[in-house]
């Protein structure tokens, strides 16, 4: 049996894909906020070293490891990786169950293949263009979860928690590449 840790992606996505405009999240959602926290907090979060920056001294109970095509880039919290698979294997040796990526897009993308579990809130706004998420096939996930939020006087915008589960387990479609 693996001791490859559950790799799940949780983001913010607009009704029309994308995750950002360029830099950082384009929406004021506290419940949105709060639930990224309460999901993450202690974890072990995979981060593009772009996303990493914007988000320092955020990673107070945090095990960040930076993915970073920079062997020389050295992270002041956390440790840097130069890819998914590496990224799990520290998790896994660290002891961790699960490995959460927070984003940028490039480490979503790169993800997404490995991934197990999609923890993403539904925005319904559209920002035209940014930074996309990985399109979701529809063949390849099973909604688990959902819970609905209309907008209201501290959220401009109405959201959903969806949480989707990978019908075929990830470590079958990759087996070998880890």
């Amino acid at each position: 049996m693996s001791s490859r840790p559950v790799l799940t992606l949780i983001a913010a996505v607009s009704a029309d894909g994308f995750i950002s405009t360029g830099k950082g999240v384009p929406w004021h959602l506290p419940r949105d906020m709060a639930h990224f926290r309460r999901t993450t907090r202690g974890q072990w979060l995979l981060i593009g070293r772009r996303t990493y920056e914007e988000m320092l001294g955020w990673f107070e109970t945090h095990h960040p490891l930076v993915l970073t095509g920079n062997p020389a880039f050295i992270p002041p919290t956390g440790q840097s990786v130069a890819n998914v698979a590496e990224a799990l294997q520290a998790a896994g040796a660290g002891g961790a169950t699960e490995l959460f990526v927070c984003g940028g897009g490039g480490a979503y993308a790169a993800a997404m293949p490995l991934a197990d579990r999609l923890i993403l809130t539904h925005v319904e706004s559209t920002l035209g263009s940014g930074v996309p998420f990985p399109a979701l096939h529809p063949g390849e996930w099973r909604l688990a979860s959902r819970q609905d939020f209309p907008a209201d006087a501290e959220h401009a915008y109405g959201h959903q928690f969806a949480t989707y589960e990978r019908l075929r387990p990830a470590a079958e479609l990759i087996a070998g590449q880890l």
